[in-house]
This record gives C-alpha cells, sequence and structure tokens, in this order.
C-alpha cells in the first residue's frame, strides 16, 4: 500500500501490510463454474454431485490447456445443497453435514494439477456449535482445506442457518484470508457482498482476488434496470482495488423453487472492468479470464490516488 510523504504515527489510515509469503505469480487464469442444475434434497445425494462438479472443472481444466492455464475454480452457492426447509430443525435433520468429510475429490484434483477450487457452499452443522447451520464454502489447495468461510450475513428472512456472530463464545475468524502461490484469496457469499465491510475487511487484511460464492436470485441479477449482480461486483473490486471471481447459480425455477436464478458469473479486474461474463439465463456455464498479481501488486504500490483502501480514515468511523 503506498505511504506518501510525511506519514506518521497519528496517520488514522490502515498500516502497510507485511509483504506476501510468496512471489506474485504469473498471469493465470480464473473459471467462474456457473451451474444450472437440480436443488439436492438430502445429504446422500452430496457425494454424487461432488463427483458431477470435479468432473466438470477436470473438463474446463483440459479444455483450457491449449490456451490458459487455469489456477483458480469458483462454484457457486447451494452448490451441494440448498437451505429448502423452512425451519433450522429440518435442515439440520435432512442436509445438514461436516463439509470435509465431503471434500477429497477436490483434494485430490487440486493435488494432482497445482490448482485451487472455492467449493461450492454447503449447510454445515460443526458438533461444537448444536443445534447450529451455517452455510459454508471451504478453499481447496494443493496442499488440502485452506480456510473455511462461514455467511456472515444470511438473506433474513428466507434463510433460517445462523450467522457465526450470532454463535455464543464463537472465537474463529470471520473472514479469513489465504497467503496462497497464486495470490491472496478471500471468499464471501452472496448477500455478505451487498454489505462494504466484509470484503473491506478481507482487503485491509491482504486480499488480492475476492471470490464471490452466490445464489443471487431474480430479479437482481445482471440486466437492466436491476442488475445488483453486476453493481456490487464491480463496486466491491473498484473499492478494494481487487480481483473479483463471481460464481453464481443460474437453475431455473423448478430446480430451486421458490426463485429463479439469472446467472451471469463473471470476473472483474480490480479496476472495476468486467474481463468476462456469462449472458443472463438459466445456462451450466463456464467463464474464464485472466488474474495479474503482478500487475495488482505494482498499481496498489504506485498509486496515490485511487487506491481506497490506501486513503481510507479509519479513525472517522465508528
Amino acid at each position: 500500500m503506498h505511504s506518501p510523504p510525511g506519514r506518521d504515527a497519528h496517520d488514522p489510515r490502515p498500516a502497510p501490510l507485511p509483504a506476501p509469503a510468496h512471489a506474485a505469480p504469473g498471469r493465470y487464469y480464473a473459471a467462474a463454474m456457473q451451474t444450472s442444475l437440480p436443488a439436492l434434497k438430502d445429504r446422500e445425494s452430496i457425494p454424487a454431485r461432488v463427483d458431477e462438479l470435479v468432473r466438470m472443472a477436470e473438463g474446463t481444466l483440459a479444455g483450457y490447456e491449449p490456451f490458459h492455464d487455469v489456477r483458480l475454480f469458483v462454484f457457486p452457492e447451494f452448490a451441494h445443497c440448498a437451505p429448502l426447509y423452512p425451519s433450522l430443525k429440518e435442515l439440520l435433520a435432512r442436509t445438514a453435514v461436516r463439509p470435509e468429510d465431503f471434500t477429497a475429490p477436490y483434494e485430490r484434483f487440486c493435488r494432482a494439477n497445482g490448482v485451487f477450487v472455492q467449493t461450492g457452499s454447503f449447510i454445515e452443522h460443526d458438533p461444537r456449535y448444536p443445534g447450529v447451520a451455517f452455510n459454508a464454502s471451504l478453499l481447496v489447495g494443493p496442499g488440502g482445506v485452506l480456510t473455511k468461510y462461514r455467511k456472515v450475513n444470511p438473506w433474513l428472512p428466507w434463510e433460517v442457518h445462523s450467522s457465526p456472530c450470532d454463535v455464543p463464545g464463537y472465537a474463529e475468524p470471520l473472514f479469513p484470508v489465504a497467503d496462497t502461490e497464486i495470490g491472496r484469496l478471500g471468499c464471501a457469499i452472496c448477500y455478505d457482498w451487498l454489505f462494504p465491510e466484509p470484503l473491506r475487511r478481507m482487503a485491509l487484511d491482504g486480499a488480492e482476488v475476492l471470490i464471490r460464492v452466490s445464489a443471487y436470485m431474480d430479479p437482481w441479477g445482471a440486466q437492466p434496470p436491476m442488475d445488483w449482480w453486476t453493481l456490487f461486483n464491480r463496486a466491491r473490486a473498484a473499492e478494494n482495488t481487487a480481483y473479483v471471481v463471481a460464481a453464481n447459480q443460474a437453475a431455473q425455477l423448478p430446480d430451486y423453487p421458490p426463485f429463479s436464478w439469472p446467472g451471469g458469473s463473471m470476473v472483474v479486474d480490480f479496476d472495476g472492468r468486467i474481463l468476462a461474463q456469462a449472458e443472463p439465463g438459466p445456462f451450466t456455464k463456464v467463464v474464464v479470464a485472466p488474474i495479474d498479481i503482478g500487475t495488482l501488486r505494482a498499481e496498489r504500490e504506485r498509486r496515490r490516488g485511487h487506491d481506497l483502501r490506501g486513503h481510507l480514515r479509519l479513525g472517522a468511523y465508528r
């Protein structure tokens, strides 16, 4: 982060971050893996769905190999199980799982190919928090599971799973950032992105690629006049000087009642420019675009203007 002349101990802006653990990678590609699949209604169906998603990633890797080295794969929210039940009791009884029990296929894929996968979300039950269900997504790399993100802002009143903020005694990091060989990666889920604070928190902790795992429904989609999906993805990229890789559900109404899902998965650069985007509609699509962490770091370092993290005056806000 650029430090203008004259900065002193009383400057209310965030302090510069330590150097990343990894050198900036060369230019690589990220894939937003948009799906249009029926919602799973029980945990017994999850292993087959995981295998299906891994096959989709394997096909993408092989298909793009002559052109792009795809290193990051992002799947949508509810890719494994959806909160189709109106009560927490039913969620826990029928769909909630320990996500780590289902990540082995992702781990094998990442280890064999030197890639990273942000899983679609799981309805999670952690025995340490009895009677609680989370909406969780895991970042998996060649060495296994790196981080777990639990949705901080459930879409009230429809989503009945919990925010970790509401769990007494919860002390785990709310906004983890993984320092990896493809850059510093942070993830937040769907409705979290309508709030600037979760993504700003990750950016202040060094996140360079902000990942959106989403099931963002119509009419707040990728088309005017209510194209909130596109609006917020671009805004979060620009205000944090970070890449955004956003995978959205694209299921039809009969597959994921009571909503239809507009898709529009996309990759955005650190100035808010759309690098690639799927057209709206109920399509299983793969959206691939370049990520250049070296250029991002150089721009964050050299800019004296329009790197909003560097000008943020934390002392001015409660």
